[in-house]
């Protein structure tokens, strides 16, 4: 079976959205089997998007439409594919009821053209959308499918990954099980990754492996087949073992959503241990992170932004000592604010941020030199990395490395550190 991509969308074209949705869905394809021929981008225009399809429907198999499902003018795919089929639209009730009840639930009144959501090309397989409100469409015509997504990615890779990917399984003998396994790598690049693990990449065949740079971390993909569930566990775990053998030294967890925020806050519940953070160059946005996480205040009890040099002496009680013999860009200052947080709201551990965000240096330390202290009532230690790219950049990834260090710390694992 071969594909062809179309991704629906005037603000693709213009270079306004990064069409991301293409590279996801010819990654997951090519784990199907289903070989990617064409990908084309056409804006919110009936008679363009009628051309492209016609196309598509000539050379490929499956004909993916991503985009144009939501309620406004600009939303035509499913009403220029029912056209062009010489389908009607009808109303899923289904998505009907969720869509009367968000509007309900949210207090918000529900205009007519939010119907346009819940109407879908008769004959379809509907496709639940678990994220958003717009149905998605399998649609079977002859010996050929036409399958519809929603824009937003947040919507249309849950979608793929649990009503697609089972349907487009289906009717396979031969592979009639198609396991896959996700890990999780934080501290590694990439290139790096793929350095690694060339020869299993260079000579994959079943399982497939496929590496995937998300932010500030890389996630690998086991894919098998095999004639049962065992087979392919079986055949994942023998080239997991060897991955592990080779970069398991950052390896942090698995799954599909499984951030490495969530492996920290399940690993505080578990050991029932309370957290509290002071940060600097970072700015609350550790501790915004943190309490995304629905069931925080079983573990985070609170902390403390002091971005200025008087808020950490006069609020969190940092020595004007600390700061005029060592700067606050060091492992004294680190870990100074990583007790006096430790103290304040009587936890287990605290976590400290301090550091150059950029774009300029401070106490003449490069952009992207930060210190990451850890208190804990028996002990603390600071961390030094040196991150030296964009702003933004050095406060994610001093975050995310804060969230590591965490996470090493209660796994007990080693660490490169400075203990005063």
């Amino acid at each position: 079976m071969n594909a062809e991509i179309i991704a629906v969308g005037t603000e693709l074209l213009m270079g306004q959205v990064v069409n991301t949705n293409a590279s996801f869905l010819s990654r997951e394809l090519s784990l199907l089997g289903i070989d990617v021929y064409h990908q084309v981008v056409v804006g919110d225009n009936p008679k363009r998007l009628l051309e492209v399809i016609q196309v598509a429907e000539k050379r490929s198999d499956l004909v993916i439409l991503s985009g144009g499902l939501g309620p406004t003018k600009d939303d035509i795919t499913k009403q220029v594919l029912a056209e062009h089929l010489n389908k009607k639209l009808i109303l899923d009730t289904s998505t009907m009821d969720k869509i009367s009840n968000f509007f309900e639930n949210s207090k918000r009144v529900m205009t007519e053209n939010n119907r346009l959501q819940a109407m879908v090309i008769e004959g379809s397989t509907v496709l639940k959308n678990e994220t958003g409100l717009a149905a998605g469409m399998l649609l079977n015509q002859d010996k050929q499918a036409f399958l519809l997504l929603p824009g937003p990615p947040s919507e249309l890779e849950p979608m793929f990954i649990k009503e697609v990917r089972p349907l487009l399984m289906d009717g396979r003998p031969n592979e009639n099980h198609l396991v896959s396994r996700v890990l999780r790598f934080f501290g590694i690049g990439e290139s790096q990754v793929a350095a690694e693990l060339d020869d299993l990449i260079e000579e994959q065949k079943n399982p497939t492996l496929a590496t995937y740079a998300g932010k500030h971390e890389v996630t690998l993909r086991l894919t098998a087949n095999g004639s049962t569930e065992e087979a392919c566990h079986f055949l994942l775990d023998k080239v997991e073992a060897t991955i592990q053998q080779r970069i398991g030294g950052y390896f942090y967890g698995y799954g599909e959503d499984r951030r490495l925020v969530n492996i920290v806050t399940d690993l505080l519940n578990e050991q029932n241990l309370t957290l509290t953070a002071a940060e600097s160059l970072t700015g609350g946005s550790f501790q915004h992170l943190i309490t995304s996480v629905s069931g925080a205040s079983d573990y985070f009890k609170g902390g403390i932004v002091t971005y200025s040099n008087d808020a950490k002496t006069t609020i969190l009680g940092v020595t004007k000592k600390t700061i005029e013999e060592f700067g606050v860009v060091s492992a004294e200052c680190a870990i100074e604010m990583a007790k006096k947080a430790q103290e304040m709201f009587d936890t287990d551990l605290a976590i400290s941020f301090t550091g150059v965000a950029g774009p300029d240096k401070l106490e003449n330390k490069e952009v992207g030199t930060v210190w990451i202290g850890i208190a804990t009532k028996e002990t603390a230690f600071a961390k030094e990395y040196h991150f030296g790219k964009g702003r933004e950049n050095n406060r994610e990834k001093s975050i995310m490395s804060g969230l590591d260090l965490i996470r090493r710390v209660l796994l007990d694992l080693p660490i490169e550190q400075k203990v005063l």
